[in-house]
């Protein structure tokens, strides 16, 4: 997240490209796709809306190295074919890197995409970017493009997944913000822009290497755990609810923000997975959704004096995508109103082949908040009492007895909100409070 290969979004396979010369979007579908072409000299992108099965194509030629022709370029992006004005992609990004006047470069990004349709968080600061955003193909990948042709940004690992059902974000917030990640006490103090500070990045297979390599020296050992040899989820105790690594321990966290592994005191050991490790000797792999929160933690534990610090580049994501549900259980949180996306979502033939050789685990593992039956469908939903709002897993019987709420005594809460079916998220509470009003008015 290969040859350039790709999709109509609408059955688009979730990537992730390291942008440098090429967009590569990858997929097996035979279905329109992008694919750009760079000139000898490097100096003109040509984006073409093609087809596998036919000859039909539409061109837009982007000039990247004359700055006169930024205008250009933007009004250029928003004229692609009018068949794709409906594909709307998700796209993430991050990276540390040093920006001197943040305030001057958050006003160049908002000049930029004014006019046009993203909806999301893109945040900026001294140590670098944090986006996750939604938008039409065109202009998710239009900002991409103007972004890097800044050097700072040039080698951006780009994200980008399907929305299927349009926007995933209620609205843009583009803006500059104190700490790209949320941590108790700021995380402007750590030595972030120090690659040697962070974990050693693994490739997906090196990371799926790794795993597999731990589980046979538990084996040999007759052990469940080997004490040279760590995984460790860097997420929310909700989010290992969907899914997880095989072998991953459950966070004892609900907000990454109070993270605190490695750090507890005596009293704490027992809910610490890194309490009590040889920190010289133990291998520690992290993991989380797409990787920042690896970066951001492991320079406190390197700081803490663990040596062997190794976290999977870009995140469960990419590794989906490339290696398939291989080592994994379940779906993948997102923090979107998707909520939650199924291995398949990223590589549906990966999920075959991994069937087919028993790599895939079938056993459910997920339990109804409420009254710990199995769950298989694997999204949250939150608890109808606003004032409460629990993200929970719930069985279907459980929905309907308790009318969505997570417990008996929000039932009776004064701002319920209706039950919603299916995959719908929540709106603002005036729109369900002034149409409780009209009803009444009505009666």
């Amino acid at each position: 997240m290969g040859g350039c290969c790709g999709v109509s979004i609408g059955t688009l396979s979730p990537a992730i490209v390291s942008f440098g010369t090429r967009l590569c979007i990858a997929n097996t579908n035979t279905k329109p796709f992008l694919k750009q072409k760079s000139t000898k000299n490097d100096r003109q992108i040509q984006f073409k809306i093609c087809c596998c099965s036919s000859s039909s194509s539409t061109s837009l030629t982007l000039t990247q190295t004359q700055p006169e022709n930024k205008n250009r370029r933007r009004r250029e992006a928003k004229h692609f074919d009018d068949g794709d004005t409906g594909d709307f992609v998700v796209v993430n990004f991050y990276k540390f890197v040093s920006i001197k006047h943040p305030q001057e470069e958050v006003a160049k990004h908002l000049a930029f995409v004014e006019g046009l349709n993203l909806r999301g968080r893109i945040y900026v600061n001294e140590q670098g970017i944090n986006a996750q955003y939604s938008g039409p193909s065109r202009d998710a990948l239009a900002y991409v493009e103007w972004l890097r042709e800044d050097e700072n940004f040039s080698d951006l690992l780009v994200q980008i997944c399907p929305a299927l059902n349009g926007h995933a974000f209620p609205k843009l917030k583009l803006r500059y913000k104190p700490s790209l990640v949320q941590l108790e006490g700021g995380i402007s103090h750590l030595p972030l822009l120090d690659p040697s500070m962070r974990a050693i990045p693994l490739a997906p297979s090196e990371w799926r290497n790794k795993l597999e390599a731990g589980k046979d020296i538990d084996k040999a050992s007759n052990s469940d755990l080997n004490r040279d040899f760590i995984l460790l989820d860097v997420r929310n105790g909700y989010e290992w609810d969907i899914g997880h690594f095989h072998g991953a321990r459950r966070p004892d966290v609900d907000c990454f923000r109070s993270t605190s592994f490695g750090l507890s005191q005596r009293e704490a050991f027992a809910s610490d997975p890194l309490a009590d490790l040889d920190k010289e000797k133990t291998d520690i792999l992290m993991y989380c959704t797409g990787g920042i929160r690896c970066d951001v933690y492991s320079t406190i534990l390197r700081q803490r004096g663990f040596h062997n610090l190794y976290a999977l580049k870009g995140g469960v994501s990419h590794y989906l995508e490339n290696e398939g549900p291989v080592e994994w259980v379940g779906n993948l949180f997102v923090f979107d109103s998707r909520l939650s996306l199924p291995p398949s979502a990223y590589k549906p033939d990966a999920v075959s082949e991994a069937r087919m050789i028993g790599k895939v685990s079938e056993n459910p593992f997920a339990t109804c908040y409420i009254c710990s039956s199995q769950v298989r469908e694997l999204r949250h939903r939150n608890c109808a009492n606003l004032d409460c709002n629990l993200l929970f897993l719930c069985c279907a019987d459980c929905v309907k007895n308790l009318r969505g709420c997570c417990c008996l005594n929000c039932t009776t809460a004064p701002q319920r909100r209706p039950v919603l079916p299916g995959y719908q998220r929540y709106k603002k509470w005036h729109l369900y409070r002034d149409s409780e009003v009209q009803s009444q008015l009505t009666i």
